[in-house]
């Protein structure tokens, strides 16, 4: 994918900027506030922070409506809208990722749906990403959000969007995100200048995933039966992330197996659970073989029913991806590592999280400019991170 987007997304988006600047020389100008009434969020990958983009969503819908809003994004990460309930089912937009032939034809199809519903304003949450900014200006809106370059450094995408952001590093994702949004509020930019505006409130959206008691009794018979013996608590669950996209964000296997056997040493009654997609699934059960009682859930459980378990589960442990942020809506406790990115911008604010970090001169070293990639080789920021810190962060929720 990113393959694709650095080098056929960038000749795309030259000629549609060469499309949209002959185009408005003969477009009267419209250069005027207009009050968005449909809405379309663009956000292909990385379903863990749409967590955090849930005060735009909401301030979305205060906005137009809920049934004015729009969604766009991989089908595979689509279960996360269908739980929050954000936008109408009929209103989200399924793009294929599976090979690129289904991946434009899937693209043509979301395209055409997104112009059939006349959507007036496109909120381009991909960052960088020339696909979604392709896409963005392919729908046919009038107002289109996003991120611009300005001189300033990132990845070439074109002159494509009305109201153009500069990307501030400094800025929380959830602020960001209603930055983007809140851009629909003002005139489109000028003179190629990014627009400047104060940084919007944030208005406290709580959601708490709440499964019926039914899910649970399926779900601990579920793991009974793997298990082959009774659920005793706490519960532990292990996110190791095996097949991150991101390789860097991966804290050795070897530690998660050491980790479970020195809480099992102060906690043996403990239920030790491996979870991740089912690519991991191999691996996860080999992970659980060398843990006394430990059972592997990975690639056995959808979503939904990961949330079930971390609605009965005690602690999670994990690198920052999207399990630290489904875990948010849930009254799990969590412990999270992080690494080559950062927690002032991707750390959720909780009494119920934990972060753990190595703090190297070097760390974070992947952002949004680089397009998310690194140097580095070995990712000392996480393996620094030593079992021992961990394991008190765990003891002493467990404690509590």
């Amino acid at each position: 994918m990113r393959w694709y987007d650095k080098n056929i997304g960038r000749i795309f988006c030259f000629i549609l900027t060469l499309q949209r600047r002959f185009y408005n020389i003969f477009r009267k100008n419209r250069l005027r506030y207009q009050k968005p009434s449909k809405i379309l969020f663009i956000k292909l990958a990385e379903q863990g922070s749409t967590i955090l983009a849930y005060p735009a969503f909401k301030k979305a819908q205060d906005l137009v409506g809920k049934d004015n809003i729009y969604f766009m994004v991989f089908k595979e990460n689509r279960p996360i809208l269908d739980i929050l309930d954000l936008v109408s089912g009929s209103n989200i937009i399924e793009v294929s990722s599976e090979n690129a032939l289904k991946f434009i034809c899937s693209a043509i199809k979301a395209i055409g749906k997104a112009r059939k519903e006349k959507i007036d304003a496109v909120v381009d949450m991909g960052f960088f990403s020339r696909a979604t900014a392709i896409f963005s200006y392919l729908c046919g809106a009038d107002k289109r959000v996003g991120l611009h370059c300005f001189g300033y450094g990132g990845p070439y995408r074109g002159d494509l969007f009305t109201h153009k952001l500069l990307y501030n590093p400094y800025l929380h994702i959830k602020f960001f995100f209603v930055s983007l949004l809140e851009a629909l509020n003002h005139a489109p930019s000028q003179d190629n200048k990014p627009m400047i505006f104060e940084i919007p409130k944030i208005t406290d959206y709580p959601f708490t995933f709440l499964p019926t008691e039914d899910e649970q009794k399926l779900l601990i018979k579920k793991i009974m039966k793997l298990k082959n013996s009774v659920l005793s608590w706490p519960i532990i669950i292990l996110n190791p992330k095996i097949q991150d996209l991101l390789p860097l964000r991966r804290w050795p296997e070897e530690n998660y197996i050491k980790l479970a056997k020195k809480l099992l040493e102060k906690f043996p009654k403990a239920t030790i659970i491996i979870t991740g997609p089912i690519g991991e699934k191999e691996k996860s059960n080999i992970m659980a073989s060398n843990i006394t009682g430990a059972v592997s859930l990975a690639g056995r459980i959808s979503l939904r029913e990961l949330l079930v378990l971390y609605f009965i589960s005690d602690v999670l442990v994990t690198t920052d991806s999207g399990p630290a942020h489904f875990s948010t809506l849930t009254p799990i406790k969590s412990v999270v590592l992080f690494g080559p990115e950062t927690p002032f911008l991707y750390g959720q604010s909780s009494e119920r999280i934990e972060v753990v970090a190595a703090g190297l001169v070097c760390s974070p070293c992947v952002n949004v400019y680089n397009a998310r990639t690194s140097l580095c080789v070995t990712g000392e920021c996480l393996r620094s991170i030593k079992v021992e810190d961990v394991a008190k962060k765990v003891e002493g929720f467990l404690r509590k």
